[in-house]
């Protein structure tokens, strides 16, 4: 079944700032979408695995699904229902549509041995209870489910599919989820933010990752040259000054977008090698704040192992941001 709502492009993953309370910090969390929005992001995903949204009850995923929805708007929203109870997946999805949301996204549900036919069930359920597009959100690493093959193409075949996040480590996956992108309608949104030259390059439609929240003006760029195929032209000076490193319009002799996209690109796998360094999603928050904004308190238990290895990988993407002339965001820490 076909919808008219397809993503492409760059989406954040949002991060959700909190205090240590578990209390949504607004105000940061505004100048964060706002920050998003000036870079030129195209949409948003609320409360995936970069939004911790396991950490907050349904009442509080429905009061933070209204936040972003009014922050973001009129940036499409894509909101992730995924819950174990069903239930709870078709309440949230249903007050997403309310809200506006563009479109819902559905993880296979956790905790318990799931069989493809019982997967496929609970996706037509909710799917078919919530009046809204569906992105299914493949990322085995943290479900401990593969949404395989054939039950992404049954889904796509009796549902309102419009996408599919493929994130995790399985990155060749991507080429035959794109294949059947195109036979039955849909698209593929890749989790891979450090290799978003061969996502494009490979059909994908763009890109919804954790790293939009500390490099949205990276990511837009390349989602601009690799997919948008945008290389006419000579870019700013501040384009090339933040690509190469160097002082904004001192000594940047004229280039092409591509050899802008290319230094970028590098950039970004230095980025995701210095991130890698700490788990996820705590890593995400220490880029934020290697960005200056404020992002909030762990939502669990921190050991003091990763609290220093937190602020090593806080200092090195400090450095790796000053090389690039990144700047402190306008949001930064008041």
């Amino acid at each position: 079944m076909h919808t008219s709502y397809r993503p492409s492009g760059i989406y954040s993953a949002q991060w959700i700032p909190t205090d240590a309370k578990g209390r949504v910090d607004r105000a940061a969390l505004a100048a964060h979408i706002a920050f998003e929005r000036r870079a030129g992001i195209n949409g948003v995903l609320v409360l995936g695995s970069t939004g911790e949204f396991p950490h907050f009850s349904p009442d509080e995923r429905k009061q933070l699904l209204a936040t972003v929805a009014e922050l973001a708007g009129p940036l499409p929203v894509i909101a992730n229902v995924s819950d174990l109870r069903p239930r709870v997946a078709v309440e949230l999805g249903r007050f997403a549509k309310a809200q506006g949301a563009a479109a819902i996204s559905l993880m296979p549900p956790m905790f318990f041995p799931v069989s493809p036919a019982d997967m496929l069930a609970y996706f037509l359920h909710v799917a078919e209870h919530v009046d809204l597009p569906v992105m299914l959100y493949n990322f085995p690493e943290l479900t401990g489910k593969r949404i395989d093959l054939p039950t992404v193409a049954a889904f796509a075949s009796r549902a309102r599919m419009c996408a599919i996040k493929q994130s995790g480590g399985e990155f060749a996956y991507h080429p035959e989820l794109i294949a059947l992108g195109r036979e039955q309608g849909f698209a593929v949104m890749s989790g891979a933010d450090t290799r978003l030259p061969e996502v494009f390059r490979l059909g994908g439609a763009g890109c919804i990752g954790g790293l939009v929240n500390l490099v949205p003006e990276w990511m837009v760029l390349l989602d601009r040259v690799y997919r948008q195929k945008d290389v006419g032209g000579v870019p700013s000076p501040r384009d090339i000054a933040v690509a190469r490193g160097t002082p904004r319009g001192e000594g940047t002799p004229p280039t092409t977008q591509p050899c802008v996209a290319s230094v970028t690109a590098t950039a970004m796998v230095e980025l995701g090698r210095i991130i890698d360094q700490l788990t996820f999603p705590l890593n995400v928050a220490a880029g934020l704040e290697a960005r200056g904004f404020r992002p909030g308190a762990p939502k669990t238990i921190v050991s003091p192992e990763s609290r220093r290895l937190y602020e090593k990988v806080r200092v090195e993407l400090v450095a790796l941001f000053s090389r690039h002339r990144l700047g402190l965001a306008s949001s930064a820490a008041a």
